[in-house]
């Protein structure tokens, strides 16, 4: 089996292989050049983000800089994402995000690690798990999720915490380590911060 191959089966790998070297610099020349785009070049963003990623739905937007390992190749979106200024994608194996997924400022994604043992790391050994993200979640700013990670459909994931489990449907999760502080339930239906109301004729 290819260096390049075990990038997307968990086994350790060098990252510094000729072949993933020479793709993945190529693919940084084609982020380098998004992040360069003027914001009033949305159409180009859109074709350049459908060239970048596996796959991208319709309407989705990423505020520049964004920034990828792979620059996006790995990336799997659905429809109307949206995403801050400074996503980061550690995409060196998948990451899939579901439909009307929100992600706040300086949120990052990672599927690669390292191992513990100290004699791994200094021959540069590295693995990757891939990271799946549901539908209509919403990760807050700063928010980090590590490798391997499940987050399931309706996820609040607060701002600043540190994704180390997997999280079910319809919760609310914060802190570091990220825990599950409450469900989604019938106040949410009613308030959308606080003591604020939502006023159904006016959405």
């Amino acid at each position: 089996m290819s260096m390049k191959e075990r990038m997307h089966t968990g086994e350790l790998y060098l990252p510094s292989d000729e072949e993933i070297a020479s793709e993945q610099i190529k693919k940084l020349d084609r982020l380098y050049d998004f992040n360069m785009t003027r914001p009033t070049e949305l159409y180009k963003r859109e074709k350049m983000l459908k060239k970048m990623f596996a796959e991208i739905g319709e309407n989705c937007y990423i505020e520049p800089p964004f920034h990828a390992n792979f620059g996006g190749a790995h990336v799997h979106f659905g429809s109307n994402i949206y995403a801050n200024f400074n996503l980061t994608m550690v995409d060196d194996t998948h990451i899939y995000v579901g439909d009307y997924t929100l992600f706040g400022p300086n949120v990052i994604v990672a599927t690669a690690s390292h191992p513990i043992l100290p004699e791994l790391r200094a021959k540069e050994y590295q693995f990757n798990m891939p990271v799946h993200i549901g539908k209509k979640c919403w990760i807050g700013s700063g928010a980090i999720i590590l490798p391997g990670i499940t987050i399931g459909d309706n996820v609040v994931v607060g701002a600043g915490s540190i994704v180390t489990k997997d999280l079910p449907d319809n919760v609310v999760a914060v802190g570091n380590p990220c825990k599950i502080l409450r469900e989604v339930n019938e106040y949410d239906k009613e308030y959308y911060f606080k003591n604020r109301k939502i006023d159904y004729t006016e959405i």
